[in-house]
């Protein structure tokens, strides 16, 4: 194989992976409805934002961690058992 195709090739898989991971990383999109943050439900890796011990959305370590949140409908929060409007200590 050409080593000057190797290296373009390598370059743009490179590039792929961070491109990939810089859309991961930050924030969650707020949806289009009404909502509200839903502290204390968010499965590992399924939070929408950052909290004090990790500073993306999709980091959770784990399940139902209280300072976790994620978009919920407005006054959807409320009827869910282990939930809370504010983070959980």
């Amino acid at each position: 194989m050409n080593p000057t195709k190797t290296l373009i090739g390598s370059a743009l898989a490179a590039i792929a992976t961070l491109g990939a991971t810089a859309a991961v990383a930050g924030p969650a999109a707020q949806p289009g409805y009404t909502f509200e943050k839903c502290y204390g439900i968010a499965k590992a890796g399924q939070n929408d934002c950052q909290t004090a011990t990790h500073s993306c959305a999709g980091t959770a370590t784990s399940d139902g961690q209280g300072d976790s949140w994620i978009y919920v409908p407005a006054g959807t929060c409320a009827k869910i058992a282990g939930s809370a409007m504010m983070p959980k200590a």
